[in-house]
C-alpha cells in the first residue's frame, strides 16, 4: 500500500497547493452553493477545476440534513438531463449513425449533475468524501432525491473495480488506526476490548484480510476474518473464545470463513465479498497447500423472522425452549434450501449471498452461537457453506440458471429422513 500512498500524499500535497491560491490566480470562490456549482461546471481549465472542486465539497459537506435536501434538488432542476437536446440527438442518429452522432447521444443522455460528481471526485480525498456523501443522501429517505443514489452507484461501480482494489493482511502489527476500524466496523461477532481483538490477530491460526482502494488506503472497504483449523468448528464460540489453544498452522487442513464485514454504507449495492472470499481462499492455498476445505460459518439472520411467519407454532415453542432439535432442524433447512420470494433466491440473506457466489450448504449445528444476538436471530443456530474451488464457479453459473441450492449429502440426508 505505500506505493499507492505516495501516490495518494503527492496528489494531495498539490490540491492542497492549489486551494491555497484559488483566490489569488482563479477568481472569486463563492459562497453561495449554487453559484459554486456554476464555477466547477462552466470552467474549462484542469488546474481551475479542482479549485472550485475543492471549494464546492466542502460548501457541500457543511450543509445540514435540509440544506443538502435544497442543494441537491436545485442541483436536479437546473443540470438534469436536456431533454429537447437529447431528441434532436436520437432523431439525428436515427438518420447519421456516424461516430460523431454516437457520441453526441451519449452525451445528452447523460444528465449534467453526474460530470459534476466526476468532477468532485479529483479532488483532494474526493472518492472517500462522494462515498459518505452517497451515504448522507441514502439517510435522508428523500423518494425525490434516489436518482442520485443510483447516479453515484453507477459512478462507484468503475471507480471501484475489483481489479482496482487491493487485498491486505490485517494482522496485530497493522497500525493502530486500521485496528480500530476494525472493531468499529465488525458487524458479524463483537469485538468488545482489544484483548478480543487480539486474539483474533495475533495468533498465526486466527487471520483477516482486507480490500482497500488506492485513493482511500487508510480505510478499509471489506474484510473476513478467518479461522485455520484441523476440523469444522460447529460453534462460533470455539473459533472466538479466548482462552483456546493455538495450533501449528502447518497442521491446518481447514479454513473457516467466520465473519465478514462491509465498512463503507455510501458503497452499499457494490459486492467485493464474492472477490474477497475467492481471493483469500486462493491466497491461504498457496501459503498452505495442505488446506484442502474452505468453509463458512455463517449466521443465519432471518431464521426466526421466517418462523414467526411462515412457522408460528414452531416459533412459539422454540421461544420456550420445548421444541425438539429434529423439528428445529426440519424447518432451518427447509428455511435455506426452499424459496419463499418471488425471485426464487434463497430466504436468507446470508445465505443468498454465500449460494450465489458458488458455495453449497454443507451443515447446520444447532447451538452454534448462544450470544444474545445470535439467540435472537436464529435460536443460536448457524451454517457452514463449503467453497469448493474447482468447482465455485461452475455452481455459481448453475445456481443462476436453475436457482437451486447445491447441499451436502449429509444435509440431503437430513432433509430426507425429517420429512419422512
Amino acid at each position: 500500500m505505500s506505493f499507492f500512498q505516495n501516490i495518494l500524499s503527492s496528489v494531495m500535497k498539490n490540491t492542497r497547493r492549489l486551494n491555497r491560491l484559488g483566490t489569488k490566480s482563479f477568481g472569486k470562490l463563492h459562497s453561495d452553493i449554487n453559484k459554486a456549482v456554476d464555477s466547477v461546471m462552466s470552467t474549462s481549465g484542469e488546474v481551475s477545476s479542482l479549485v472550485y472542486a475543492e471549494h464546492l465539497l466542502n460548501l457541500i459537506e457543511k450543509q445540514d440534513d435540509n440544506g443538502l435536501k435544497k442543494f441537491l434538488k436545485n442541483l436536479l432542476a437546473k443540470y438534469d438531463i436536456d431533454t429537447k437536446k437529447l431528441l434532436k440527438d436520437v432523431k439525428r442518429y436515427s438518420s447519421e449513425k456516424t461516430e460523431k452522432s454516437l457520441r453526441e447521444i451519449n452525451n445528452s443522455s447523460e444528465p449534467r449533475w453526474v460530470e459534476l460528481f466526476r468532477r468532485l471526485n479529483s479532488t483532494s480525498n474526493g472518492t472517500s468524501r462522494l462515498v459518505k456523501l452517497r451515504e448522507r443522501i441514502h439517510l435522508l429517505k428523500d423518494p425525490d432525491l434516489k436518482t442520485f443514489d443510483s447516479g453515484l452507484l453507477n459512478l462507484f461501480r468503475y471507480w471501484f473495480n475489483p481489479s482496482f482494489l487491493v487485498l491486505e493482511k490485517i494482522d496485530w502489527e497493522t497500525p493502530a488506526n486500521i485496528l480500530e476500524k476494525i472493531i468499529e466496523y465488525e458487524a458479524v461477532h463483537e469485538i468488545n476490548s482489544w484483548n478480543d481483538l487480539r486474539a483474533r490477530l495475533a495468533p498465526s491460526d486466527r487471520q483477516c484480510f482486507a480490500f482497500f482502494h488506492p485513493l482511500i488506503p487508510n480505510d478499509p472497504l471489506i474484510f473476513v476474518e478467518v479461522a485455520l483449523c484441523t476440523d469444522i468448528p460447529k460453534s462460533i464460540q470455539q473459533v472466538i473464545r479466548l482462552d483456546r489453544n493455538e495450533i501449528d498452522i502447518e497442521d491446518a487442513n481447514t479454513a473457516i470463513f467466520y465473519s465478514i464485514s462491509n465498512c463503507q454504507n455510501g458503497l452499499l449495492g457494490i459486492s467485493f465479498g464474492n472477490f474477497l472470499i475467492k481471493k483469500v481462499a486462493k491466497t491461504l492455498k498457496r501459503e498452505l497447500p495442505d488446506l484442502n476445505q474452505f468453509l463458512t460459518l455463517s449466521p443465519i439472520p432471518g431464521l426466526m423472522k421466517w418462523m414467526e411467519e411462515f412457522a408460528p407454532i414452531t416459533f412459539e415453542r422454540c421461544t420456550d425452549k420445548n421444541c425438539s432439535d429434529d423439528e428445529l432442524m426440519k424447518k432451518t433447512i427447509k428455511y435455506l434450501t426452499e424459496s419463499d420470494r418471488q425471485d426464487g433466491m434463497p430466504n436468507d440473506p446470508v445465505g443468498r449471498f454465500h449460494i450465489g457466489n458458488g458455495a453449497s450448504l454443507e451443515r447446520v449445528n444447532l447451538n452454534a452461537d448462544l450470544s444474545e444476538k445470535g439467540l435472537s436471530q436464529s435460536y443460536g443456530i448457524m451454517a457452514n457453506y463449503l467453497y469448493d474451488l474447482e468447482v465455485v464457479e461452475e455452481n455459481h453459473e448453475m445456481f443462476f440458471k436453475n436457482k437451486t441450492v447445491l447441499t451436502s449429502n449429509e444435509i440431503k440426508a437430513q432433509k430426507k429422513k425429517l420429512n419422512k
